[in-house]
C-alpha cells in the first residue's frame, strides 16, 4: 500500500501516471446504450456516416469514467481520497475502439485554506492520452486535500 499523500506532498510540478486501459467496441456500445444512447456511440454503421465523428466514438462520459479509474490508480492514495471541488473538462478528440489510454497527472498549484487549516486545495491537470500520445480528455480540477496532521 502506498503512503498517503497530503497537501504538503502535492508540490507544483509533481507528476503521477496510470494506465494503460484498452477501450473495446463492446464497452463503448454497452456504456453508451445505458448512459448516452446516441447513434455515433451505439451503432458502428450509423457512426460511420456521422459528419463529425466518421466512426464509432466513445461517449465523453465513458472516457471520463475510464479516466476516473486511472485517477484513483494514480493519486487515490491522497489521504481521504481524490475529492473533486470542480473543474474544466475538455474532449479534444474522440476515444475510439482499440485505443489504449494512459493518464498523465501534473500538480499545478497547492494552496492551504485560510478558513480551514486542516485542509487546502490543489489544482491538478489530468491528461488522458491515446496510444499516439494525442489528448482525448483534459480535466483541470481543483481537489480538496487534507493537510498533514501536526504539519
Amino acid at each position: 500500500m502506498k503512503e498517503p499523500l497530503f497537501l504538503e506532498d502535492l508540490t507544483p510540478g509533481r507528476r503521477f501516471a496510470a494506465g494503460p486501459v484498452t477501450v473495446t467496441e463492446e464497452e463503448i456500445v454497452a456504456f453508451a446504450s445505458r448512459y448516452d444512447p446516441q447513434p455515433f456511440h451505439t451503432d458502428p454503421v450509423a457512426a460511420a456516416g456521422h459528419p463529425l465523428f466518421k466512426g464509432l466514438a466513445a461517449s465523453g462520459w465513458h472516457t471520463a469514467a475510464l479516466t476516473m479509474r486511472m485517477i484513483v490508480d494514480a493519486v487515490g492514495h491522497i489521504h481521504g481520497g481524490a475529492i473533486g471541488g470542480g473543474g474544466e473538462l475538455q474532449w479534444p478528440r474522440p476515444t475510439r475502439p482499440g485505443d489504449v489510454l494512459r493518464l498523465e497527472v501534473e500538480v499545478l498549484e497547492a494552496t492551504p485554506s485560510r478558513s480551514r487549516p486542516e485542509r487546502g486545495s490543489a489544482l491538478i491537470r489530468y491528461r488522458t492520452l491515446n496510444q499516439a500520445g494525442e489528448e482525448v480528455q483534459v480535466f483541470t480540477a481543483r481537489a480538496v486535500v487534507p493537510r498533514r496532521p501536526g504539519g
